[in-house]
């Protein structure tokens, strides 16, 4: 029974984390990216203050790292979200007895705190010289429609940190 408990706490916790996704070019020399640029479009999917606030958090996380802002970079950088309503199919069917009496019964859940938002985040390095992709983060997370601003701020803070993680990958 106590390890039901357990299980019952993984399986419900366990499958709500959000997991990023890494993809780079293997041949890539990452000590040569030392500077980087926005793309003019950074932020695709999303709204302005969202974009400044991506933008920014990408900038202090890559100055932590040694990588300096330039005009004229090694690499550009950029950002896209796409959001999508994520279905709520809470039916349950049930089939119970007491005694010699039988019970069947269908129920729906009723959706507490508001509707959540798949958003999918991408950040992508891209070579300045020959316009190639050389690395990309990738991050699933499910949100609140209606988040507060200061909530945002903090979760756009911890998906780019999350993202960034392994950046550069470890060979």
């Amino acid at each position: 029974m106590k390890n039901l408990k357990y299980i019952f706490i993984l399986v419900l916790f366990g499958c709500s984390s959000s997991k990023v996704v890494y993809d780079y070019d293997g041949k890539t020399d990452f000590s040569q990216y030392k500077t980087f640029d926005f793309f003019e479009d950074v932020g695709d999917g999303m709204n302005e203050i969202d974009a400044r606030r991506f933008t920014s958090y990408i900038e202090n996380q890559l100055d932590s790292l040694g990588l300096q802002k330039k005009s004229a970079p090694n690499f550009y950088i950029n950002v896209i979200s796409e959001k999508s309503e994520i279905a709520n199919d809470n039916v349950g069917i049930g089939i119970g007895s007491i005694g010699r009496n039988v019970g069947f019964g269908i129920s729906t859940g009723i959706p507490i705190g508001g509707k959540k938002i798949n958003e999918k985040v991408t950040i992508d390095f891209v070579d300045a010289k020959d316009n190639q992709l050389f690395w990309q983060g990738i991050l699933n997370i499910k949100v609140r429609e209606k988040i507060k601003p200061e909530d945002r701020v903090l979760l756009v803070q911890d998906i780019v940190k999350k993202i960034l993680e392994k950046y550069p990958p470890k060979k």
